[in-house]
């Protein structure tokens, strides 16, 4: 695998082929990339929306009328869309989850180490909820399994466009997030592009390296 190539070559699609579809068993690891993102004390704090077919498309186009009309066939021709949302709030009954999984997955030696983690995850979120920034501090969170899921599907070479341009209201509504406790966060569109991509076989451009990096 030569990372660097990839890195170079993967771009934001602007047009899919929609006869295209990812096999399933890519589009399951392209899900797992989503589920093993890492996250701040193990918050995990969010919930994906996936859209693998016309009607769950057509829910999630919705959002992209008026000036984000040019994001609509992005959504509607791609293989799968992906709507990655945080939460708004991390209660105790969700922390207790959290720690239930962890033990169940065999994290804690002994009780003692699952109470003091436990305590650990609490006391953090609970200085975000002092500063009054959880929703903030979560939706920092879902975009770092963004960017996960936009490096594995280069890996497994399949092309990808984040969108930031949708009504998050008119989502919002459309998912039901508010009565879930979500926010949208960003929307993903995943598949291949079509010979209509004038981005694939643009250069990339990125700032020269020695304006982004301070060797301290």
């Amino acid at each position: 695998m030569d990372l660097i190539n990839i890195l170079k070559h993967r771009h934001t699609t602007k047009a899919y082929d929609k006869e295209r579809k990812i096999p399933a068993p890519i589009a399951a690891q392209l899900l797992e990339s989503l589920r093993y993102s890492p996250s701040s004390v193990n918050s995990q704090p969010w919930h994906f929306f996936v859209a693998d077919n016309d009607a769950g498309k057509a829910r999630i186009a919705k959002a992209t009328s008026g000036p984000f009309a040019f994001n609509a066939p992005r959504v509607m021709d791609a293989s799968h869309v992906v709507v990655l949302s945080a939460r708004n709030s991390l209660p105790a009954d969700y922390l207790q989850t959290l720690a239930d999984q962890e033990q169940a997955d065999g994290r804690y030696a002994n009780e003692e180490a699952r109470a003091l983690a436990h305590k650990g995850r609490s006391g953090f979120v609970g200085l975000h909820e002092q500063a009054g920034d959880v929703p903030t501090w979560t939706q920092k969170q879902t975009y770092i399994a963004q960017g996960f899921l936009l490096l594995s599907a280069a890996l497994l070479g399949v092309d990808a466009t984040p969108m930031e341009g949708f009504d998050a209201s008119i989502l919002s509504t459309e998912l039901g997030l508010a009565e879930k406790g979500l926010s949208p966060a960003v929307i993903v569109a995943l598949g291949y592009h079509s010979d209509a991509d004038f981005n694939a076989s643009l250069p990339k451009s990125r700032l020269p390296e020695k304006s982004v990096f301070s060797h301290i």
